[in-house]
């Protein structure tokens, strides 16, 4: 990365070094920090160093960590670590053009009320509104990656269009991506919520619906599960149906079989009668010329003998 990205305001070393922590000269070594000091410092610290140059990043770590009077917020700020490309591309836009990303926090509400309502023609049409505002971010944020002389390949590219899609469609996503504190790039696939462990540096946690929607939203997620349970019941049934008219067509077919050589059976059964008939007379005819020949040749020998005497 350039040395464009470290700009001052952004956690860049400025003459005495890294720029001082709003509100640390107000700290003294033996008052403890309240949990909240801490973590509202080492978010400071983080968004700073999250948008650094990658090749200043661990000078400026090092030099915030001194920086801090609290042992354990110095201990915290060593320990931050420095955002893959993909994640340092989307820190920029979300630290010098938040107000871009307005659109995808709007958007990413507006998908996450269409999913719980299960509205079919509602996604259909956010859907569209993502393509167009994904490609005007995706296009900001490589902007400002080669004004500090960064080239931005193909892959990330890919990562950083992903992450800004999965800012887009879901509110806790957009935060995420809103607080400039990105480590590597996020997803939202399908329904379920995007993964956000580790994916921020420093403190962060995700949006939680105000109280006064819960019930509301419990019941819409209730009936958007009760919808999905009633379509894949359907999808069961009509498969079962499937296989059971295949089944049925089947057994139509072996039915068909059986009565068809339960036929062939009858006549070669009526044949064989037939054959055994016509065996059984051609025995008889055979005795009778048996007897016959017999008979036959008995005369023969006679004829002879009477023909023999009369020569004599």
């Amino acid at each position: 990365m350039g040395a464009g990205a470290g700009d001052p305001g952004f956690g860049m070393p400025d003459s005495g070094g890294f720029l001082p922590m709003r509100g640390a000269p107000g700290v003294r070594q033996d008052d403890p920090m309240t949990a909240a000091d801490h973590d509202a410092r080492l978010i400071e610290v983080a968004a700073r160093l999250s948008v650094i140059a990658a090749e200043e990043f661990v000078a400026a770590r090092r030099a915030a960590s001194k920086e801090a009077e609290d042992p354990a917020l110095a201990a915290a700020i060593a320990k931050l670590r420095k955002p893959v490309l993909a994640a340092w591309v989307v820190n920029l836009l979300a630290a010098h053009d938040p107000h871009a990303l307005t659109p995808a926090a709007e958007l990413a509400e507006e998908f996450r009320q269409a999913v719980d309502a299960g509205d079919a023609r509602a996604l259909g049409d956010l859907t569209t509104r993502r393509r167009r505002i994904l490609g005007e971010l995706a296009g900001r944020a490589v902007d400002l990656a080669a004004e500090r002389d960064v080239e931005v390949g193909p892959a990330a590219r890919v990562a950083v269009e992903r992450t800004l899609d999965a800012a887009l469609r879901d509110p806790d996503a957009a935060a995420a991506v809103a607080s400039a504190r990105l480590l590597r790039p996020i997803e939202a696939t399908g329904m379920d919520a995007p993964d956000l462990d580790g994916a921020v540096s420093g403190p962060f946690e995700a949006a939680v619906a105000p109280a006064g929607d819960s019930d509301e939203l419990a019941e819409r997620r209730a009936a958007r599960d009760n919808a999905r349970a009633a379509a894949e019941a359907r999808r069961h049934a009509e498969s079962a149906e499937r296989d059971l008219a295949r089944l049925e067509e089947s057994l139509r077919s072996a039915q068909e079989r059986v009565a068809s050589l339960e036929k062939q059976l009858v006549r070669l059964e009526q044949q064989r009668e037939r054959l055994a008939s016509e065996a059984e007379a051609a025995q008889r005819e055979l005795e009778v010329l048996s007897d016959q020949r017999v008979v036959a040749r008995d005369a023969v020998r006679r004829a002879r003998r009477d023909a023999d005497r009369a020569s004599t």
